[in-house]
């Protein structure tokens, strides 16, 4: 399958479907907790589930943060590799990561051009991925 702008993001259906789930289950508690209201033993177990509810969100939520900036540390040196590769330089330093992350998708032919007018010019991800004519697919980053 080719890549390209329309197509390259990836959803993750498990992530999403646990996510959902939790959701569902955290509105649930509510309801719970708002019918136990002055009932101490009741209100005690629904607190808990809105408690665990949350911490189960705010587990999710940094493992996906942390794996994501996992990626993006890798991708940055890969590409990194890559333009001094080509060129003898290391990437301008005043490229940011998001810049980073969308170069990857440009050809060899295109990516040492397009990194030096993303510094130059401060141009945004979206517009770099927009700029790419012949898209280099990067399956591996959820």
């Amino acid at each position: 399958m080719s890549q390209n702008y329309e197509n390259h993001a990836q959803r993750v259906p498990g992530f999403l479907l646990v996510a959902a789930i939790l959701l569902l289950t955290l509105i649930g508690a509510g309801v719970n907790m708002y019918k136990s209201w002055g009932d101490h033993q009741r209100m005690y177990s629904s607190s808990l589930i809105i408690a665990l509810c949350l911490a189960t969100f705010g587990a999710a939520f940094y493992g996906r943060v942390f794996a994501l900036k996992a990626q993006d540390r890798a991708i940055r040196a890969e590409e990194n590799l890559r333009h001094f590769v080509m060129t003898g330089k290391l990437l301008d330093s005043r490229l940011h990561p998001l810049q980073i992350v969308a170069l990857r998708f440009a050809s060899d032919e295109e990516f040492v051009e397009l990194a030096r007018k993303a510094a130059e010019q401060g141009t945004e991800p979206k517009a770099i991925k927009q700029s790419i004519k012949n898209w280099r697919a990067d399956f591996y980053r959820a």
